[in-house]
């Protein structure tokens, strides 16, 4: 428990976080990553490069720093962030690790602005903050581990189907080594995947949306190719390089985004491969025989890069489905495919008193939409959504 003190002298430092701004976090990432070289195993490099994994840190640090006396304000963003950690196999000795690379920061970047009492309040603040996560990740990765076909840590799997949805997407199949079951899972949530590219120096890990329904024997992910480069390492090696009978480790379903029925109508609205969660809604939905109302909006450049569409067409005649989509190139007269950017207020069907919205896609897609719901009158309540990457509120 930090005493008054100790809450109000990290406090008084968030004017010199700000002033510091995402500097902070980019030399704690250079510093970590010379002294702890093996943790390149672990975090994506390819975030470090662009400098949006800093950013994410940075806001999270003086978030913490601003509610640092009222916790239970961060409640949701520790659940985020916990069940992204269990993807990452992240264990309290990591921790340690980070404590002490954090303080050495910010002794290095405030020098003598950083008095022993600052210090103590940090590290005790700290220390503070890594036992909530590391009790919620235990329960989590208990949790798991307890339910039939769970697990905790890398688990290997093997590739045994990879199919073309469209021009950017392909699907892939994985079932356990061990012929075992799998762990049911929440349409929503995202595996985490550890490979080696033959190009990658380091071991990789990344993060993809289950795009199925749970079946308790296999897992369904389906990858966009990312371009070329550092960005898409991953993305590229999964296409090209992991071939049918090649092995992965993989780590058990994670995700606080995800879909409830409230046997409420339901919308879900995504855009380009953000309809991977989508996908798996309608599938759950289908499978269940479920008879409530949803409508599904889509948006992507054009028909190549339609994924799942046929799909989509014979799950309307399992739902009670309506479905849009937007192609911001082509031009298309069937019916129900609308050229442009989405524009939900022409769609007068929407269930915008009682219903659930569903969000998925770029950052610049879900401030986009989640404004038309605001504007169209939808409770900011009833609007749940999913960002690519390292998470950013809006």
């Amino acid at each position: 428990m930090l005493s008054d003190q100790q809450i109000s002298t990290v406090k008084s430092t968030i004017p010199l976080l700000e002033s510091v701004g995402p500097s902070l976090t980019q030399h704690f990432y250079k510093r970590m990553f010379i002294h702890n070289p093996e943790l390149k195993d672990v975090f994506n490099m390819a975030h470090q490069a662009e400098g949006t994994q800093s950013l994410a840190l940075f806001n999270a640090i003086a978030a913490y720093a601003k509610y640092i006396d009222n916790l239970p304000m961060l409640t949701s963003a520790v659940q985020r962030i916990a069940h992204k950690h269990t993807s990452l196999d992240i264990r309290p000795q990591h921790y340690d690790v980070v404590g002490l690379h954090l303080i050495e920061t910010l002794r290095e970047l405030a020098g003598d602005v950083f008095t022993a009492e600052i210090e103590d309040a940090w590290t005790a603040a700290y220390a503070q903050l890594a036992d909530v996560f590391i009790t919620v990740e235990k329960g989590l990765y208990e949790s798991n581990e307890a339910q039939n076909g769970g697990w905790q840590g890398p688990r290997k799997f093997k590739l045994v189907e990879k199919r073309i949805e469209s021009e950017l997407v392909k699907s892939l199949v994985f079932e356990p080594c061990d012929g075992k079951s799998v762990i049911d899972y929440q349409p929503g949530q995202y595996l985490g995947i550890r490979v080696k590219p033959i190009t990658s120096e380091n071991l990789e890990m990344r993060q993809y949306s289950l795009s199925d329904q749970a079946n308790g024997e296999s897992y369904r992910v389906s990858v966009k190719r990312e371009a070329m480069g550092v960005p898409g390492l991953v993305s590229n090696f999964l296409h090209d390089g992991l071939r049918l009978g090649d092995e992965v480790e993989l780590f058990a379903p994670a995700g606080d985004f995800v879909f409830t029925n409230k046997n409420k109508p339901v919308v879900a609205i995504s855009a380009g491969v953000g309809l991977t969660p989508m996908q798996a809604i309608l599938e759950t939905l289908a499978e269940a025989r479920s008879d409530i109302a949803v409508h599904y909006l889509h948006a992507c450049e054009n028909h190549e890069q339609h994924s799942f569409k046929k799909r989509v067409k014979q799950l309307a005649t399992k739902l009670d489905l309506t479905h849009h989509t937007w192609y911001n190139q082509d031009h298309d007269a069937e019916q129900n495919i609308h050229h442009g950017l989405m524009d939900m207020s022409t769609i007068t069907t929407l269930p915008l008193e009682d219903g659930d919205f569903y969000l998925c896609g770029p950052l610049g897609f879900m401030q986009f939409a989640k404004q038309q719901l605001l504007n169209l009158g939808v409770d900011s309540d009833r609007i749940h959504y999913e960002v690519f990457g390292p998470h950013q509120d809006f």
